[in-house]
């Protein structure tokens, strides 16, 4: 058998096999499932093929791979980690008796349950889907793999030239206004109050509206909203991230920008936020008709947000998602 683990550049002559991953979520939820796909190829000395994005989430984006992530510097970047293909060769899946294998994995599993359970299954038929990849490898790993990890997450992963060009430029639009800009990660659209399952006192119309995404979407335990709201388990609102901001000192004259997508509620939600802060910006009020082309596709509006706020002099967030601890570890 070949070698599993090895800190040499791996061939792909040299692979035990294929490794298909399709990964869940929105951008950054995304971006922790490609991260750890590079592992998991490292771990079980595979060929990793460019991971397939998620069209069949919430948000409904169609965005492939190349769509966000410069592709070839991903895998030139990794070259000596992990080889990567774009597709599995053709003359491997003429060669194949039966389709891929498809497995999903249970959620933080060591590496051994991928030397243990994945491996025998890669080794037998040369290609192996795993879906739904989303924290399916543990959190604890050997320094050689959270230092693997750190080069995918923050070196290996480029977003293409025009997400990069335009994030640039309103970065640039924030600084011509002031010297310091605070990014807001405003997580306060419909599905993620629905995820969270809490009650802002929207009554039967929040009620139904978070409930019917909720039925959807998701399968939530047998919460209070109200009890999760006092234990403080939810995203704040606009205003309580406002009153937060005042209360650690910063004036009425502190620049804003305001990462989110589509806040619930509207104007209205956000009107006592823009009443603490009136210099307040988000993506569409900066870019204007630069935006047009990435409208419809939530994953590289998202990746807008992320450069602005990477570059913010302060970073604020109302809740301790994804994007937050990817930025948090950049940053």
């Amino acid at each position: 058998m070949f070698l599993i683990m090895n800190t040499a550049a791996v061939r792909e002559q040299f692979s035990n096999g294929y490794l298909l991953i399709a990964t869940s979520g929105g951008l950054n939820q995304q971006r922790t499932g490609i991260t750890d796909a590079v592992v998991v190829a490292w771990i079980l000395n595979a060929t990793l093929v460019v991971p397939a994005l998620d069209h069949y989430s919430f948000w409904k984006d169609d965005s492939d791979f190349p769509n966000i992530f410069d592709v070839n510097w991903f895998i030139s970047t990794l070259s000596k980690d992990v080889t990567i293909v774009k597709r599995v060769p053709d003359k491997v899946m003429r060669s194949m008796e039966k389709p891929p294998y498809t497995m999903r994995v249970p959620r933080k599993s060591e590496p051994d349950y991928y030397l243990d359970q994945v491996l025998p299954i890669l080794l037998r038929r040369r290609v192996v889907q795993l879906t739904k990849f989303d924290y399916r490898l543990a959190n604890n790993l050997d320094e050689e793999l959270q230092k693997l990890r750190c080069r995918v997450n923050y070196h290996a992963l480029r977003f293409t030239k025009p997400i990069r060009d335009l994030g640039q430029k309103l970065v640039s639009r924030m600084r011509k206004m002031t010297n310091r800009f605070i990014a807001v990660h405003l997580r306060f659209e419909p599905d993620m109050l629905a995820f969270s399952g809490c009650y802002y006192g929207g009554g039967d119309k929040e009620r139904y509206e978070l409930g019917e995404i909720r039925k959807r979407w998701i399968t939530l335990p047998d919460l209070s909203p109200e009890g999760e709201r006092k234990r403080g388990k939810c995203p704040l609102t606009p205003h309580e991230v406002g009153l937060m901001l005042r209360a650690l000192g910063f004036g009425n004259d502190t620049y804003l920008y305001v990462a989110s997508g589509e806040i619930y509620g509207g104007e209205e939600t956000l009107k006592p936020l823009c009443e603490l802060f009136p210099n307040f910006y988000t993506k569409e009020m900066l870019a204007g008709e630069e935006l047009q082309t990435f409208l419809p596709f939530s994953s590289r509006l998202a990746a807008i947000d992320y450069i602005v706020s990477d570059e913010s002099d302060v970073f604020v967030t109302n809740n301790n998602g994804n994007m937050a601890k990817i930025l948090a570890g950049r940053r």
